[in-house]
């Protein structure tokens, strides 16, 4: 299991300083209880015959030393300066003439601990937990082999104190670890989703102009010896399709290079992309392949939001390059119904009834997807009076309701 990066807390504050804050209080509670405070008769704790002779305040002078060195190493080496924090805390005791590590001398260790558990590997942060229980237990090992007494119920405490520590630091790591399984899911949402929408885009772009192209070709290649003008017209129209297309393409791929460079490149995209104010240039340029497009527009027309607008052309686009390529229909019959609270796009043909099983092939399903993407629907298939037909519903915004 790799590491967690540390929180924002623990980024701006580091964790050596932390171990150090929680040594000097936990050194201050010390003397203080074993001082005589205001309101007291005695002091609360017995300060032992090392406590305030030389060679005990040089015993706690090396257990701060020892202390704030591990502090220093604990981002760098964690384990290590465990070790240190560990030696601290027991030379830290050892002026107290008690017998178990008090509370006191353990915060450090404490916040060391967490900070381990928290940002550290699995394998570190248990072995961190298992220095720390050796080090109570070879204190209270160490006393007894002397035949020294010791204080179970205080060391018991200080266990649970470390246990604590570490099970919060295991919880704030599997947290983060949590939080960043789901950026990292997040994003490679993102991605498939842009994926399919570049994938719309270039089959919706390319395959209304092979329809055309097609068609034309097929054309030319029938009146080539007999009516030289006819073909010419149709190469003609061959050549602009292609360098409409062509066109679009860069536009596109320019688009997409500076995705990375701008926050509103997807809005820039959009942009660039054709709406339903090129929906007569669509029906001119299939009137050229040979297919009549009725254009009807009913309601108010009034500005779109941009994906709406796109993707109603793109639902267009495929039903009418479909009407060219399956449907052996000569004119259909575009309807864009501007109501209050939704777009309704109608295209039916009196053609063969292609695609009688709806939701088949990639034209189907891009519409499709593009209708629930926008909290809308689809409906496809053969007409009982002959043809087929592609219904779609695209609710508006509340912005553009009326």
């Amino acid at each position: 299991m790799s590491a967690v990066p540390p929180s924002p807390l623990l980024k701006r504050v580091p964790p050596g300083a932390w171990t150090a804050l929680a040594w000097c209080a936990g050194t201050v509670f010390t003397f203080l209880i074993r001082m005589r405070l205001p309101g007291e008769s005695v002091a609360s704790v017995y300060a032992g015959v090392l406590f305030h002779r030389w060679d005990g305040r040089t015993t706690l002078a090396l257990a701060t030393a020892l202390t704030l060195l591990g502090g220093g190493l604990l981002r760098r080496w964690p384990i290590a300066a465990l070790v240190l924090v560990l030696a601290g805390s027991v030379f830290g005791t050892l002026p107290l003439s008690v017998g178990a590590i008090p509370v006191p001398q353990f915060l450090s260790v404490d916040v060391a601990l967490y900070f381990i558990a928290a940002t550290g590997r699995r394998r570190v942060s248990l072995t961190a937990a298992g220095l720390v229980f050796a080090t109570l237990m070879a204190f209270l090992t160490f006393r007894l082999a002397r035949d020294w007494s010791i204080q179970t119920s205080t060391e018991l405490a200080v266990a649970m104190t470390a246990l604590v520590a570490w099970l919060v630091g295991n919880s704030t790591h599997q947290a983060r670890e949590h939080a960043e399984a789901r950026r990292a899911q997040t994003a490679a949402e993102a991605v498939t989703a842009e994926r399919l929408r570049i994938a719309r885009e270039l089959h919706d772009m390319v395959a209304h102009t092979i329809g055309i192209v097609a068609l034309q070709a097929g054309a030319a290649r029938r009146v080539i010896d007999t009516q030289p003008t006819g073909a010419r017209d149709a190469l003609w129209e061959v050549e602009m399709a292609s360098r409409e297309t062509l066109s679009g393409l860069r536009r596109m791929l320019g688009a997409l290079r500076q995705a990375e460079l701008k926050d509103g490149a997807r809005t820039t995209v959009l942009d660039e992309m054709p709406g339903l104010a090129d929906v007569d240039r669509l029906a001119a340029a299939t009137a050229a392949a040979g297919v009549r497009v009725d254009v009807r527009s009913l309601g108010e027309r009034r500005p779109l939001p941009p994906e709406v607008d796109l993707s109603a052309y793109r639902i267009i686009q495929e039903a009418v390059t479909n009407v060219v390529r399956h449907a052996d229909a000569r004119s259909c019959v575009v309807s864009i119904d501007y109501r209050d609270d939704e777009l309704s796009i109608e295209v039916v043909d009196d053609g063969r009834g292609h695609g009688a099983t709806p939701g088949t092939g990639y034209g189907l399903l891009g519409m499709r997807e593009r209708a629930v993407l926008l909290n809308g629907d689809l409906s496809t298939g053969p007409r009982p009076e002959g043809g087929f037909r592609v219904a779609a519903r695209l609710p508006l915004p509340a912005g553009v309701r009326r």
